[in-house]
């Protein structure tokens, strides 16, 4: 063999062994996420055993009961990541090789969700040589799911109020609008959302105050309660 060829041998060679160490290290860290999530469970299954046939002084208040099985659908979700990396090491698939496995859902973004563009430009669409202008041959195109996160806003009301100064007629003022809560603090939407956070989302009250107040918007969970079962 020539010293090129030779060179390219020991090239190759070289990323080969690059690739194995890191199909090696995503294989470890696979396996600490396993055993990390099988920690979790056991954990989570001694909390309910304690919860069923321990003391009462042991056992979980009411508003705790949900806990032990979001931690499992967390610890599960743990669980099912680390076997899909694992299987795909033992497959031989690097971590940007295209799965086709049912758990992925890549490249299946509903269609009605509305798209973004933008272009990415190099810096210089001019030859370096100095013979002008580069022509485009193609493109490459990637696809990301982003969100706008929920925005809180007040919603000021003014109602201007007018007299004639000519005369001694009344007060012109337009009529207040119709409140959901009269007196209250949330509109329609606002309520909305707090019931079907709760109901749909089954997101309970003392986090959604908790999430509510990441925000300065301080809510106790008596004042949720009471706006998704008020009746006009």
């Amino acid at each position: 063999m020539s010293i090129a060829a030779l060179r390219d041998e020991n090239e190759r060679l070289k990323a080969l062994l690059a690739q194995t160490q890191a199909t090696l290290s995503e294989h470890q860290g696979a396996l600490a996420a396993s055993e990390e999530a099988r920690r979790r469970l056991e954990i989570i299954l001694g909390e309910l055993r304690r919860d069923r046939f321990g003391a009462k002084s042991e056992k979980l208040r009411p508003d705790q009961y949900h806990l032990p099985l979001e931690d499992v659908e967390i610890a599960q979700g743990i669980l099912d990541a680390a076997q899909e990396r694992a299987e795909a090491v033992i497959q031989g698939r690097s971590r940007n090789a295209p799965d086709h496995g049912s758990h992925r859902n890549r490249g299946c973004l509903p269609a009605h969700l509305p798209r973004v563009e933008r272009i990415i430009e190099p810096a210089s669409t001019l030859c370096p040589c100095g013979c002008g202008a580069i022509t485009k041959i193609g493109e490459d195109v990637s696809k990301r799911l982003d969100v706008i996160p929920a925005q809180w806003r007040v919603l000021v009301t003014r109602r201007p109020k007018y007299i004639c100064r000519r005369c001694s007629g009344p007060v012109v003022q337009a009529h207040a609008p119709e409140h959901v809560v009269p007196g209250g603090l949330p509109t329609e939407a606002v309520i909305a959302h707090v019931i079907v956070s709760k109901f749909g989302d089954h997101t309970p009250f003392y986090r959604q105050a908790e999430i509510y107040a990441r925000q300065g918007i301080r809510l106790d969970r008596a004042t949720l309660g009471n706006w998704s079962l008020f009746r006009p």
